[in-house]
Parts: structure tokens; C-alpha cells; sequence
């Protein structure tokens, strides 16, 4: 049987066998493995033959799971059919897993945070995506690419950017290249601040990111002005700190737990 590529689910099938043996080998993590939407299987019967990991595998469309049901019969009591933003990743596997996938254009960003609210359990991540959001996810301070999901991600992974893949490398072909990048969870425990105000602050600076973090965060510096019953002069002194006269793109993780801990 034939599986339809369906806009709909930003699928562009990988039918490149070099690439997919690569990407497979840039796992470098044993154990327990999820592969994120295996659609025909190119990545799938290279993770297959690995007999250092434990393969599970996502996929959400039902033409792709019969394709792989019927073509690998390793597949069966390994491949879960549904959506992966929607998957209780704690039923799936006990303890740590990685995850490997040619991610969907279209929910990357989704995953990536799924991904963040669990990455005590996700030690390593090897995944393909969009050149352009992967170059974002692995840029340093002060480019214009690095942003969000840069701040978020940098904090808990060192993030490797590995190869480019061209467009020729899938059916349908993509209007844009992809790249492969690997995402190896680093030693920090735990950020030093209040995790929830962290994400919020870099959001709200990001959000208007041409803007000075003193204009950018203005709403964070009124509350704690109230908070601490300041007056105008006490609000203007903590407000003139040199770190609000910059834009965030030039703020790294660090830089964020400092402000993040001003308003404590």
C-alpha cells in the first residue's frame, strides 16, 4: 500500500537511506528510545536493528500505522497509535527514555515544550527539523535567531547542531531545508529561581523583542514596586540597573536567572 503525504500533518516522508542511517547513528544514548512519528519506517528499520535500544514508537496517521504494521513485524506491540502532544509519556516507559524523530514541521515548537515538562525523564533528543528553527534552538546570545525556545532549551540541554538536509531528501519535498540536531541533557538540577516567573520574564521579552528589557518588563517591575511599597525613586533606582537597557537577544540562560531573581 501507498501512504499519502497529508498537508494537514506537516508529513514529508524521508526516503534518503544515508541520511536516515545517520540520524540514527547520532543517538548516541541506549535504553529506552521513543521514535516520534515513524510515518513509512526509513528512520524505523534503523532503529530496528539496534539491539542496544528498547524502540517505541508515535505515529498519529492510520495509513502510516497499517504501512508499518504490514512492513515490519518487529513494529507490532512496539507502535502506539495516536497524537504525541496529546501521550502520557509516564504510561509509556518507567524510567529515563530518549526520543528520536523526523519532527513535523508544523507542532516542533509543541514538541520541544512537551519535551521541557518532562526533561528529568528525556536524556537525550535526536530529532530533524526545519533549518531555520534549528539554527534558532542552537544560536548564542546576540543574534537575532536566538529566542525563545533557545533560552528554554539552553538551560537544560547542550544542544549540538549535527548536519543539513537538503530538500531533495523527502517526498513530497519541503519548501525549506532541515537539519538534524542533538539535544543531551546537562548536569543542572535546577535553575536557582522560580522556574514559572523564568519563563514568563523570557516570554514577555522575547514577546517584544525590539524593545529594552526596561520596557519589555514593565509590567514584572510595577508589581514588585508594589510588592516592596516603593516609591518612585526607589522603583527608578532598581529599574536602572544596566541589564534593562538591553534587548533580550543579548541576555544568555545565566543572564535570565539573575533578572529572574531581581524580582524575588
Amino acid at each position: 500500500m501507498e501512504v499519502r503525504a497529508k498537508k494537514a500533518l506537516g508529513q514529508h516522508f524521508l526516503t534518503d537511506l544515508s541520511v536516515a542511517r545517520n540520524i540514527a547513528g547520532a543517538l548516541t544514548a541506549t535504553g529506552d528510545v521513543l521514535e516520534v512519528g515513524p510515518g513509512t519506517g526509513v528512520l524505523t528499520q534503523y532503529l530496528l536493528e539496534r539491539r542496544d535500544i528498547n524502540l517505541k514508537m508515535i505515529e498519529i496517521d492510520r495509513e502510516s500505522v497499517d504501512y508499518l504494521l504490514g512492513h515490519f513485524p518487529q513494529a507490532h506491540g512496539r507502535l502506539i497509535e495516536g497524537d504525541f502532544l496529546r501521550l502520557r509519556l509516564e504510561d509509556i516507559f518507567e524510567g529515563k527514555f530518549c526520543i528520536i524523530g523526523n519532527f513535523p514541521y508544523n507542532i516542533s515548537s509543541q514538541i520541544f515544550f512537551k519535551i521541557l515538562d518532562h526533561k528529568d525523564s528525556v536524556p537525550q533528543v535526536v530529532c530533524m527539523i526545519q533549518k531555520e528553527v534549528a539554527e534558532r534552538i542552537a544560536e548564542k546570545p546576540g543574534t537575532k535567531t536566538y529566542g525563545i525556545l533557545s533560552v528554554f532549551l539552553q538551560a537544560w540541554y547542550d544542544i549540538e547542531y549535527l548536519f543539513t538536509v537538503g530538500e531533495g531528501a523527502f517526498n513530497p519535498p519541503p519548501k525549506v531545508k532541515s537539519s538534524v540536531i542533538r539535544l543531551t541533557r546537562n548536569g543542572r538540577t535546577s535553575l536557582g529561581c522560580d522556574e514559572n516567573t523564568f519563563r514568563s520574564i523570557v516570554k514577555a521579552a522575547f514577546g517584544q523583542r525590539r524593545k529594552t528589557m526596561r520596557n519589555s518588563l514593565k509590567p514584572f517591575i510595577a508589581a514588585k514596586a508594589e510588592r516592596e511599597q516603593w516609591g518612585a525613586e526607589e522603583t527608578a533606582a532598581f529599574s536602572s540597573d544596566p541589564v534593562f537597557d538591553l534587548r533580550p537577544e543579548r541576555l544568555g540562560v545565566e543572564d535570565f536567572v539573575a533578572l529572574t531573581l531581581k524580582f524575588k
